[in-house]
């Protein structure tokens, strides 16, 4: 079964389809290649064997009845554990949710569960999503299928890692600051934030609400566009959803896949999001793709965007600010785990104080201790202000730029996967692994990472592709485009030559 797990879920839709082989097969395969992998890789935290394969016999019978299914019906997928399913554990890697059962579903569970897919699991993350290296999460790191002593990426490198060691065919992720796009670099996967509405959030454990967005984790374009087009659309009970129709994502890729050009397509060079700082094999790696993108038909300029210098540090304002006041709730009064004092007298105070000690961890307390200060009265203006200052005038950036190109494009992290340990005592060089990504999440604009190479180590590479707000077709039009001048980058990570017994 290990050689049908390395195909892509939308090849994986057509054998279903076919009758070739049938949910339950697969699902199982899944389940018993997590059963072998996860304790070294720990990229679950918790794993719903009987809900997957009750869902995978119950679209076996419906297939088998003739009845009209989705696509991608029977495909098993993981969950980030950030995303709530009614009955099924959510943490958020913390302490503090350890054990805690939702009573409600997601948006984007509720439309997995009617398609029919398979939920195999919860993936596991960097605490409350704060972190670029799943280091922080309170239930162990996550290892990198490409080298186990490499962290997987952060937040999201729980479901990056189980799609790259070809665990799962299918996965979502969120995004804050690249918490998709770095782990999918740092793990040869592909990885898309959508346009900010464009996937419901309501069901998203909040982080921070201005910049959160749900996004595909997979290994193929096409199969990031197949699940797009399912889970994402209008959703009346997210208030920041936008009313608009889903783009016909699979229809594009598929034609640029044929095609192997797009005609006219303008690409912007982002001079800011290059040069000191990044690993010379990135950015060789990077060149190579846009002289080849050059090569297919594209007109590729250098573009400028001055403020782009200056996001890393209004999103270490803005978002510690609404991580501040997003895990206010976590109080030990209402849900999760409740710790009482064991000095002095037992008071409301007391008890939330006790349970964040006992519950929160390291970053999870850095985060809000500076978002609280930057919040304060006395500082307010002088650092969120200005923060949301810088904001605007990265979104005018964007805008100006996008007047000259169709999309920007650049690398999607700073280096490749570095060692466990390397960076987690040092908060600062952890935040720059996301300087590359953070402009497209303070604008709400789209943002994919593509693999595009390897280093000298034999470590994969990510190709960022950034496209104006509504623009996620041509985003994606872009991205296929990338990969089909590329190698294919996840086929070669070691974890396919894994024995799963």
């Amino acid at each position: 079964m290990k050689d049908l797990l390395t195909k892509t879920a939308l090849e994986l839709a057509d054998m279903l389809a076919s009758g070739q082989i049938t949910s339950v097969e697969l699902t199982q395969a899944c389940l018993d290649r997590i059963d072998a992998l996860n304790p070294k890789i720990n990229a679950f935290l918790h794993v719903d064997r009987e809900g997957a394969l009750a869902t995978a016999a119950d679209v076996d019978a419906r297939r088998a009845a003739g009845e009209k299914l989705h696509r991608l019906a029977g495909i098993p997928i993981a969950l980030k554990d950030n995303m709530v399913a009614r009955g099924m554990p959510t943490t958020c890697a913390s302490k503090i949710l350890e054990g805690w059962l939702p009573p409600y579903d997601a948006t984007i569970v509720v439309k997995i569960k009617e398609a029919g897919l398979p939920i195999v699991g919860k993936t596991n993350m960097d605490e409350f999503a704060m972190g670029s290296s799943t280091e922080h999460s309170a239930f162990g790191p996550t290892l990198n299928p490409w080298d186990v002593e490499r962290i997987p990426g952060g937040s999201g490198g729980g479901s990056a890692a189980a799609v790259a060691a070809f665990m799962v065919p299918l996965a979502l992720g969120s995004d804050t600051g690249g918490s998709i796009r770095q782990p999918g670099a740092v793990t040869g996967t592909v990885g898309a934030k959508p346009t900010y509405g464009a996937v419901s959030r309501y069901g998203l454990i909040a982080m921070a609400s201005s910049l959160d967005q749900i996004g595909p984790v997979t290994r193929t374009v096409a199969d990031a566009a197949a699940l797009t087009e399912l889970v994402g659309g209008f959703d009346p009970l997210d208030s920041t959803s936008l009313n608009e129709p889903v783009p016909a994502l699979t229809q594009s890729v598929t034609e640029v896949a044929q095609a192997k050009s797009i005609e006219g397509l303008r690409v912007g060079v982002v001079k800011q999001l290059t040069g000191d700082g990044y690993q010379d094999d990135v950015l060789a790696a990077f060149n190579d793709t846009v002289d080849q993108l050059r090569e297919a038909g594209a007109e590729v300029v250098e573009v400028s965007c001055p403020s782009f210098d200056y996001a890393l540090a209004a999103y270490y304002l803005i978002m510690p600010a609404e991580v501040s006041s997003n895990l206010a709730r976590f109080d030990g009064m209402r849900y999760g785990i409740r710790v009482e004092p064991t000095e002095g007298p037992v008071t409301a105070a007391s008890v939330m104080a006790a349970t964040r000690e006992a519950g929160f961890g390291d970053e999870v307390k850095r985060r809000i201790i500076l978002g609280t200060h930057v919040l304060s009265a006395g500082y307010f203006d002088a650092y969120y202000g200005s923060a949301q200052k810088v904001r605007t005038l990265i979104q005018d950036d964007f805008a100006r730029v996008f007047e000259q190109v169709d999309v920007l494009v650049s690398p999607t992290a700073p280096t490749t996967a570095f060692k466990f340990g390397d960076k987690i005592d040092d908060p600062m060089a952890m935040y720059l692994n996301d300087v590359a990504t953070i402009p497209a999440n303070l604008a709400g604009v789209p943002a994919m990472s593509v693999p595009n190479g390897l280093d000298s180590q034999g470590l994969p590479v990510g190709f960022q592709i950034i496209a104006p707000a509504h623009a996620d077709q041509k985003m994606y039009e872009v991205a296929q485009l990338v990969e089909s001048l590329s190698d294919d980058i996840a086929g070669a990570c070691p974890a396919a030559q894994w024995e799963e017994k």
